[in-house]
């Protein structure tokens, strides 16, 4: 039995990819896998400190983690019309963000890189939950913030606006869907592994979308969410689980590696590594 270490968030997304998986639903042969959930801040954390052999992570986070992980083909969070929002509760402009308090989900986070490739001003940030944001921004503790996951289907109910759609200001720049999150393996495991590992995410996703018309989501993904109905986790699952999600594909990987050349245009990293993609070993 070869044991793994396996991280991913609660989100529905990743509980809806990882379910059949970690609970068994498909024969996962001679790999087992412990695993842990954690917001996307700490498992981004977690990735800098080597702790998983297997992480979600932000793509952000993996322009500087690139020498010590590779980037698995299956079950990313990409595509088009998925990228996160910046909101508040009066209608401003990005201009009129000037000097205030923005509430960013981690500094790590693909959402903070492309807030900090829109708004050139100066700004005060401030890291906290990225479900803690709409409250901060209603209570007054924040001026606006960046909104991720399931947050951007529930922001309106609560009286907030939308200022600007960060993900479409960067499918304008590029063409190419938004990459918010992938599936990082760490150097320590050997390709063959890697390779097997990834047939298995797959797997999980093809078990999953499956059963996807079921009466009801299972158990798995309704007990880790944060409070929410289960036609947002639904809504949720549908934006972020997609063909990219089973496999990056040309234009997956193209869209990365355009965020590796922003990134060093912006001065976030220093270089590109030659490679990415466990795809590119095995």
């Amino acid at each position: 039995m070869h044991k793994l270490t396996l991280a991913f968030s609660p989100c529905p997304n990743d509980t809806y990819i990882f379910d059949a998986l970690v609970n068994k639903k498909i024969d996962t042969e001679d790999l087992d896998f412990t695993y842990h959930l954690g917001d996307v801040q700490e498992l981004n954390e977690a990735a800098e400190k080597q702790t998983y052999d297997i992480t979600k992570l932000s793509f952000f986070s993996f322009l500087s983690l690139a020498g010590t992980y590779y980037m698995l083909d299956a079950g990313s969070a990409l595509g088009f019309g998925t990228g996160p929002l910046l909101i508040a509760k009066n209608r401003y402009t990005l201009e009129d963000l000037k000097h205030k308090t923005i509430a960013i989900p981690g500094e790590k986070t693909t959402a903070n890189m492309l807030f900090s490739l829109s708004m050139p001003y100066p700004i005060t940030k401030k890291e906290m939950l990225f479900s803690d944001i709409e409250n901060a921004i209603l209570k007054g503790y924040v001026d606006a913030g960046v909104i991720i996951h399931e947050n951007r289907f529930t922001y309106e109910q609560k009286g907030l606006v939308k200022i600007a759609d960060l993900g479409e200001l960067w499918e304008k720049k590029t063409s190419m869907p938004v990459p918010l999150g992938g599936i990082a393996a760490h150097k320590r495991v050997s390709p063959e592994i890697m390779k097997r590992v990834n047939k298995l995410i797959f797997k999980s996703i093809e078990y999953a979308n499956k059963n996807a018309n079921m009466p009801t989501l299972p158990e798995f993904i309704t007990c880790n969410a944060q409070e929410m109905s289960e036609d947002v986790m639904r809504k949720h699952i549908n934006l972020y689980v997609n063909s990219y999600s089973l496999e990056l594909g040309i234009t997956g990987k193209s869209a990365i590696i355009s965020m590796f050349n922003k990134a060093l245009e912006a001065g976030f990293i220093s270089a590109i590594p030659k490679h990415i993609f466990a795809t590119d070993i095995v």
